[in-house]
């Protein structure tokens, strides 16, 4: 295949055909991260080509990941939905257990040893999947009209958040757990992740936000409170990284706050320039490790993108800023460190056509990581569905 034939359109239809999307393709093989990307792909797609294909591949994938991620696995001697719920409820509500991550490994039992390595394949539930997730279905209510998807990303949020976070002891700070069991009740990984209550705080805006725009059911919960405990534990947090993979999420979450404070949430203005001025340290060092000159076995594709996909976060930045100025007080910074920000969007032209080259998806670590790799080269190559809030 030519290097530049290789399409958004190809490489998801071929995801939907390799794992079990496509009708009369091989049983299901879902995984949460890799799913949320697809969903807002689908929708994306959709809404650039009109082709009623990718709405219904959409639909099916979110209705596969709650059947298969929100219940037990086939190898657990307790069938049925990881809320407990009966199965009518679990249909109604198939998020209120949260997602299963969908690792090959069972999860570690509360009293099996603690290994490292092992734990990487192991499943469980992971914070920063399941934003993904509740973000996937709210672009879904916001490329449909139908406030469901909106509803079960709250109810997801609920639950994630009543047993993610954690204080300590009695009237101290809260934390964020890493990693949870499968049925939420016990630790796996007890570190907080870096950003994970940024992207839980600016999440739960997005669903918020959204709730009050669409035509909801009565008594729909909000997430008011959850919104001011991730506050309290965001106060103060230095967000810098040089992590591909999280340099990109910081520069989509920028312009997701962006957005969000100009159509009308000003709590989140003060915080774009706090993130901003994160992605510029990162990139500093980040450059100095000349990482994208390294040849591909030594090179992890999915993370990269992650980052070639913040980059066309940042190129959206400086339109969501100038559409509301007066709901940024500090303008006259943010169009600096825009301005600064720009400088490094040609990093995104030099990941997408390193993996987009035929040779450089020979090696073991596409292969290995192929279905991530395919639809996050698509999500960069056509980011409009996941940058689409």
């Amino acid at each position: 295949m030519e290097q530049n034939a290789l399409t958004p359109e190809e490489l998801m239809n071929d995801f939907a055909d390799t794992t079990g999307l496509s009708l009369g393709a091989a049983p299901p093989r879902r995984y949460l991260w890799t799913d949320a990307f697809a969903v807002c792909n689908f929708l994306g797609l959709f809404s650039a080509t009109e082709d009623a294909r990718y709405k219904r591949l959409a639909l099916r994938l979110v209705d596969q990941v709650h059947h298969k991620l929100g219940r037990r696995r086939s190898d657990d001697p307790q069938p049925g939905w990881i809320s407990g719920l009966s199965e009518e409820e679990g249909e109604k509500h198939p998020t209120a257990g949260g997602l299963r991550i969908g690792k090959k490994l069972k999860e570690r039992g509360p009293t099996e040893p603690y290994d490292e390595r092992v734990e990487w394949d192991r499943d469980g539930q992971y914070f920063h999947y399941l934003t993904k997730w509740m973000h996937a279905l709210n672009l879904a209510t916001r490329a449909f009209g139908d406030p469901i998807f909106n509803t079960w990303a709250v109810e997801l949020a609920k639950t994630a958040h009543s047993h993610f976070t954690y204080a300590p002891r009695p009237g101290a700070q809260k934390r964020m757990y890493w990693k949870m069991s499968v049925d939420l009740t016990y630790p796996l990984v007890p570190s907080m992740g870096h950003h994970d209550p940024l992207d839980g705080l600016i999440t739960y805006y997005q669903l918020q936000d959204t709730a009050t725009r669409v035509e909801d059911e009565p008594g729909q919960p909000d997430l008011s409170e959850e919104i001011a405990d991730m506050a309290r534990i965001c106060q103060g947090k230095d967000w810098a990284t040089d992590d591909p993979l999280g340099l990109g999420g910081l520069l989509t979450d920028a312009l997701r706050v962006a957005r969000l404070a100009a159509g009308g949430v000003p709590a989140l203005a003060p915080l774009l320039e706090t993130l901003l001025d994160g992605a510029l340290l990162g990139f500093q060092s980040f450059k100095r490790q000349n990482l994208l000159t390294l040849p591909a076995e030594y090179r992890l594709a999915f993370r990269e993108l992650g980052l070639s996909i913040g980059l066309k976060a940042a190129q959206r930045l400086e339109r969501s800023i100038c559409r509301r100025p007066a709901s940024f007080p500090q303008k006259k910074i943010l169009d600096l460190q825009t301005k600064r920000l720009l400088e490094y969007t040609n990093l995104a032209e030099t990941i997408e056509s390193f993996w987009l080259a035929p040779e450089n998806r020979q090696g073991p670590t596409w292969i290995e990581h192929r279905e991530i790799n395919m639809v996050m080269l698509a999500t960069s190559l056509a980011p409009e569905g996941f940058l689409a809030f």
